[in-house]
């Protein structure tokens, strides 16, 4: 090749294409892991309402690990692997069997084939008591399950028995008179269970939200408060806090 040929450059040009194709690489495959750990290791979760007071509170922002009950794992190395199903007392989030676009968050407190007993706000599995130390309850009066009682409120206090399906799990909320759960509306299919509650990783202190889309004032308004607000709302004692 001569001097003139269009083939070769000053070393400069070739040095900044080497440059820019090593950022090119690192950024593409930075954004492949991210997207790889987002799809089946970890997820952000934001808890947008009350019903796991007092452990959880509205404007906490979750680490959930979505690799301990994931499908996926079940392959020829599953037994390698620190895969298991959803036990009683894990704290899980989930889409939503009613409205699968939106996840909630709750905790399992009965599997497959357990028998589910509410009697005056004491929960039973089994024919058990259960002992649940980080259960509240905010609400002084007890709600008979009787037809004479509001649907929507009858199965709050007094529940069941219910024998849990296979398949599924039986989910509340630790604050008992202030959650919508598998009281109301029935077992969570195991697979829409999207994985477990691990850490608090910030805590803001912020309005309880149903979820729904508003409009893009709404939502900069949100941003807006937790810019301004950013060092006086957030819970510094909360921050990397694991969730049991």
């Amino acid at each position: 090749m001569g001097p003139s040929d269009p083939a070769v450059g000053p070393p400069g040009s070739m040095m900044k294409k080497s440059v820019y194709r090593e950022y090119y690489e690192a950024i593409l495959v930075a954004f492949i892991l991210a997207l790889f750990v987002r799809t089946f290791v970890f997820e952000n979760f934001k808890i947008p309402s009350r019903s796991m007071e007092d452990g959880l509170l509205v404007g906490d922002h979750l680490v959930v690990n979505k690799f301990l009950f994931s499908e996926h794992l079940k392959t020829p190395l599953h037994s390698l692997l620190p895969y298991r199903s959803p036990e009683r007392g894990d704290v899980v989030v989930f889409k939503y069997p009613v409205d699968p676009r939106r996840d909630f968050i709750k905790r399992c407190v009965a599997i497959a084939g357990d028998t589910v007993e509410i009697r005056d706000k004491t929960l039973f599995i089994n024919g058990v008591a259960q002992d649940e130390s980080y259960v509240v309850h905010k609400s002084e009066g007890i709600i008979p399950n009787r037809p004479s009682v509001r649907p929507s409120l009858r199965p709050r206090d007094n529940f069941g028995p219910f024998l849990v399906p296979p398949g599924t799990v039986f989910c509340m909320g630790d604050n008992r008179d202030n959650s919508s759960d598998s009281r109301f509306w029935g077992p969570v299919p195991v697979e829409n269970i999207k994985g477990r509650a691990l850490l608090i990783y910030w805590s803001f202190d912020a309005q309880p939200s149903d979820g729904e889309w508003r409009s893009f004032g709404h939502r900069f308004k949100q941003l807006a408060d937790v810019f301004v607000h950013f060092f006086t709302k957030t819970r510094w004692n909360r921050q990397f806090r694991l969730i049991r």
